[in-house]
């Protein structure tokens, strides 16, 4: 299939970028690299009157660290993103950029593109979950900042406003002992997962002080998997039960049914990649932990 006519314009700047999605409204699509909004579009699950490429729109590109966060632009590919010092302060951004698509896909896909475009199964949308990230926003009003927790509101669909860009986000930096894990399970290498994992962990004397887990593919959005983080807190390394942690983190779900698996088998899937990727977090903290 083919998508359905739509115009083009490539502002030279976020004012005109903004200017323009007013002037279409709720007709216009922002296209921040494509590599998920093209495929929609051809499929025809989706068509806009106008589509406003960011290419040209300086300062939307770069991961930068300061003050304990990481600032990743929104434009800056998956796989700049991989290769940034920002990468080298959240470890969890390196590890889950090697799972999205392929190499051809990372090399012109875009962070804040996976972020606003709001994919269920998208790595980007999870790690902004599970790492509290904030999300920076322009539009006609002014410049907003979202939590990612209110940011994923269903399938394709995020809390930005029509006539808003996704800026950059900023993630937190961890400090101290930390380790950190990406599991997922897809039919093909590159494929969207079926089910996913996320984790992140934080030891001190044999003992979990932080931790973070989010499950992507299983619902809507991706989910915070809130009851596992607090089985982990607190707990001693060396005697924590991770299969219970494990069970608490799918305890909740209800994924849905599709033509790749049905709702039991990504929960069955999520039970297991969570205590893989709790398994692999915790034993690299750990690591740390020893050495200090």
């Amino acid at each position: 299939m083919k998508a359905a006519p739509f115009s083009y314009s490539a502002p030279d700047s976020l004012e005109e970028a903004v200017a323009t999605l007013v002037h279409y409204d709720d007709e216009a699509k922002v296209l921040a690299g494509g590599q998920s909004l093209v495929p929609v579009l051809a499929m025809r699950l989706s068509r806009f009157e106008h589509l406003v490429d960011l290419q040209r729109v300086p300062g939307l590109s770069g991961v930068t660290v300061s003050d304990g966060t990481v600032r990743i632009g929104a434009m800056t590919t998956h796989s700049a993103v991989a290769r940034s010092a920002g990468a080298a302060a959240a470890p969890l951004l390196a590890e889950a950029a090697g799972y999205i698509g392929h190499g051809a896909i990372r090399n012109r896909g875009t962070f804040g593109g996976s972020v606003a475009h709001a994919d269920p199964a998208g790595e980007w949308p999870a790690l902004a979950l599970a790492l509290d990230a904030e999300l920076e926003a322009t539009g006609p009003d002014g410049t907003r900042t979202i939590p990612a927790a209110d940011f994923f509101l269903g399938t394709w669909t995020s809390a930005l406003e029509p006539a808003e860009v996704l800026v950059a986000a900023h993630v937190p930096v961890w400090s101290g002992a930390c380790g950190f894990a990406v599991e997922e399970a897809a039919r093909r290498h590159g494929d969207y997962a079926m089910a996913g994992v996320l984790c992140g962990v934080q030891v001190e004397d044999g003992r979990v002080t932080r931790a973070a887990l989010a499950l992507l593919g299983v619902g809507s959005t991706p989910v915070r998997a809130t009851a596992a983080e607090t089985a982990l807190v607190g707990a001693s390394v060396a005697e924590l039960d991770l299969a219970a942690v494990a069970a608490a983190a799918v305890d909740e779900l209800d994924p849905p049914d599709d033509l790749h698996a049905s709702g039991e088998q990504r929960r069955r899937m999520s039970r297991v990649l969570a205590e893989r990727a709790v398994t692999r977090a915790i034993a690299r903290a750990d690591e740390e932990d020893q050495r200090a």
